[in-house]
């Protein structure tokens, strides 16, 4: 099965920036919707963007519309979560997931990460 790992979280002071990369061993990201999911503090887990294996479609969540994005680099089998103007309310474990792009948008996966710690605060 798929193994997934997340990097990159950590703390940051509001309106600050991180990029979380997801990167796989022993399967080709390229072949499979990538989804990026949150869960915060006493919260469910909610998906946060969604792309799929062509990039022409993606999805984000209302909360991060026009602050994050999500991207492929397909040389380094990476997915990657550029956050810009976080705010305290980013504050979540955020998880990379694979399933399939609508399911996903729906709030599931089938393998999961097992997640890096975004703290936004000052």
């Amino acid at each position: 099965q798929a193994q997934l790992v997340e990097s990159g979280g950590g703390l940051v002071q509001p309106g600050g920036s991180l990029t979380l990369s997801c990167t796989a061993s022993e399967v080709n990201l390229d072949l499979h919707d990538i989804g990026w999911f949150r869960r915060a503090p006493g919260e469910e887990r909610d998906v946060v963007a969604c792309i799929n294996t062509n990039q022409l479609s993606t999805y984000y969540a209302d909360s991060v519309k026009g602050r994050f994005t999500i991207s492929r680099d397909s040389a380094k089998n990476t997915v990657y979560l550029q956050m810009n103007s976080l705010k305290p309310d980013d504050t979540a474990v955020y998880y990379c997931a694979i399933g399939e792009f609508r399911v996903m948008v729906a709030g599931y996966a089938q393998v999961w990460g097992q997640g890096t710690l975004v703290t936004v605060s000052s």
